[in-house]
């Protein structure tokens, strides 16, 4: 039994059971993959695929029940050789972080700034996505730290801590008829207006729909984006309402929008930061946790960690 044979099981599922695709992502040969497969297979006595001739169609039942220890072993080994580089190159790495738009654009540069000053022979590697793709990159080890607001909670195989909590504002232009109310803006007041917002699954968006279908109310969502930069562009045309996460707003910036706030109007949402099950840590990954949520220390992040799958 071998590594590359391990990693020809999980890339294979990984791929959809598509051994050209496996093949590319281990540099090897498609026969060399089914070689792999079928030595590991005949080491065990048992079959972890189900074919229809060649072709891989599934696992089989034993399969299903050995892929998670297939996926703990290589775990295991990757975690093994960044232990031995925290002691013998300390300072030296990559660290792969994964973000939505919003996170990536607005809460994160301060702490990425701060980060590089601090370890500048570290690689770091920003990937952005939606909440379910942060959520697979972590899964897939592709990324070591995730940060997102939805979906990082759902998944047993991750570890989610708390960040920050942020409310929605509400964006116009100059001389909006918003901007004329003396009390706080409704939900009836805003849905007579075309709304522009994030994409469904980004940036708190069940929220916002939510908190109008609780009134009884279908906004006229003209047009969705994932990034408010672009939301705000399209404000600034005046083809719509906006409503964005509070921190995409600085007056400075968006010196020809105005803000009204609309915390009352919808839900408080809850920035996550989200690690995979039983990975090794390097040391200076928990140094960029603790910069971007200072409450998040080494010794809180370990112990949540060590804490159990519900």
């Amino acid at each position: 039994m071998n590594f590359q044979q391990l990693r020809s099981v999980r890339e294979a599922v990984r791929c959809g059971f598509n051994l050209t695709e496996v093949a590319a992502m281990l540099y090897t040969s498609q026969p060399g993959v089914s070689r792999q497969i079928r030595e590991l297979e005949e080491e065990l006595g048992l079959e972890i695929f189900a074919r229809a001739g060649k072709r891989l169609t599934g696992l089989t039942p034993p399969g299903a029940t050995l892929l998670p220890i297939v996926e703990r072993l290589l775990l295991e080994a990757e975690n093994l050789k960044r232990a031995g580089l925290d002691f013998s190159a300390a300072q030296e790495g990559r660290l792969s972080v994964a973000a939505t738009h919003s996170q990536a654009r607005y809460a994160l540069p301060q702490v990425v700034r701060d980060f590089r000053a601090l370890y500048p022979h570290v690689s770091l590697h920003l990937h952005q996505g939606s909440p379910r793709q942060v959520a697979e990159m972590l899964l897939s080890g592709e990324a070591d730290i995730g940060v997102a607001t939805e979906a990082l909670a759902g998944y047993d195989s991750l570890v989610t801590l708390p960040c920050y909590r942020w409310s929605h504002s509400i964006v116009v232009p100059p001389g909006h008829a918003l901007l004329d109310q003396a009390e706080p803006v409704t939900l009836q007041q805003l849905a007579r207006f075309p709304i522009i917002t994030y994409e469904l699954g980004y940036t708190g968006r069940a929220h916002i729909d939510e908190a109008f279908s609780r009134e009884g109310l279908t906004p006229d969502v003209v047009l969705t984006a994932m990034d408010a930069d672009v939301i705000k562009t399209y404000v600034e045309l005046g083809m719509g309402v906006g409503i964005v996460a509070s921190i995409a707003v600085d007056p400075d910036r968006d010196r020809h929008l105005r803000m009204l706030d609309a915390r009352h109007l919808f839900e408080v949402n809850l920035t996550r930061l989200g690690l995979r099950r039983g990975s090794w840590m390097r040391g200076y990954a928990y140094r960029f946790i603790e910069s971007f949520v200072p409450t998040l220390t080494r010794e809180a992040v370990e112990a949540a960690m060590k804490t159990p799958a519900a």
